[in-house]
């Protein structure tokens, strides 16, 4: 089993995915990393590199080998705003007999910018340039996965929600 904590950035993904664990005994696969390893051969993808076709299947591979390697729940913390990137991984997933529960963890626009601005300045602006393309995103998102407001919500009741949801 596969928990997809979806969200733009400060929206709690990686809080949350840490309390997560520890209520399902599960193991945090941040699938950026796969992102990472493909800036090796491809230093400056286009766009980002969600965009390199071969990051979406490495993804699945991934994930697939780890799950059945741990034999428990992950917890993956990871921005998806294209919908056909969401569904290759998703479906992948799924067709490998791996259940995926999608969550999308949401603020608003005003909360969100004081989240970015008040975390890291070396990356800030990249964050705060992505908020219109999650508002755009937010139609598919809410059709796709479970939808938690994290507005005055603490990451650990973000957590239980999801864990006691499942």
């Amino acid at each position: 089993m596969i928990f997809w904590l979806n969200g733009t950035f400060g929206s709690g993904k990686t809080t949350t995915a840490r309390e997560l664990t520890g209520l399902l005994g599960a193991r945090v696969f941040d699938p950026e990393y796969v992102g990472y390893l493909l800036r090796v051969p491809f230093p400056e993808p286009e766009g980002d590199f969600q965009d390199l076709d071969l990051w979406r299947p490495l993804v699945v591979e991934t994930m697939a080998r780890v799950h059945a390697h741990t034999g428990g729940p992950l917890v993956a913390p990871q921005t998806i705003l294209v919908e056909h990137y969401a569904r290759e991984i998703f479906d992948g997933l799924e067709t490998r007999g791996i259940t995926v529960h999608h969550f999308v963890l949401h603020a608003d626009r005003d909360e969100l910018h004081r989240r970015i601005q008040a975390g890291e300045p070396n990356i800030r602006q990249w964050r705060l340039d992505h908020l219109d393309a999650y508002e755009k995103a937010l139609p598919w998102l809410e059709k796709s996965g479970t939808v938690l407001d994290t507005m005055g919500t603490p990451p650990a009741e973000v957590a239980r929600a999801i864990a006691n949801g499942v």
